[in-house]
């Protein structure tokens, strides 16, 4: 049963959800951003970032689909690659200044001196 000249029922039908699930994939990366801007904590925006990552892969994916084009495949799975590689790199600067922030406080605390540094005689 053909509708119009290249696209039957079921296709239409198909093309209505892809777009459905797009639009509901777009409100989600909207909540995602405002999570990543907001936080309260670092982590919370580390983990909004990977979850925006991972919610484009699907919207990259769901238009391989809908546009039937095979390409946007490869392109889906080297965004995946880069925003892998991406949320690896915040959380290590992340972890490195939470260290240099640590180690501040507590050198502070100890008077100039750390754990073995001589300064309580038992290192």
């Amino acid at each position: 049963m053909q509708i119009s000249e290249s696209l039957t029922v079921l296709e239409m039908i198909y093309q209505k959800l892809y777009i459905g699930v797009l639009i509901i994939l777009a409100l989600m990366l909207f909540v995602c951003l405002i999570r990543a801007v907001k936080g309260p904590r670092v982590a919370d925006r580390l983990m909004a970032v990977n979850m925006m990552g991972t919610i484009v892969m699907v919207m990259i994916a769901v238009l391989a689909l809908l546009l039937k084009e095979g390409f946007l495949v490869d392109i889906c799975l080297i965004y995946a690659l880069v925003s892998f590689l991406a949320v690896n790199v915040l959380a290590k600067v992340y972890i490195g200044v939470y260290e240099e922030n640590y180690r501040k406080r507590h050198k502070n605390d100890n008077g100039g001196y750390g754990k073995g540094d001589g300064g309580n005689g038992n290192s």
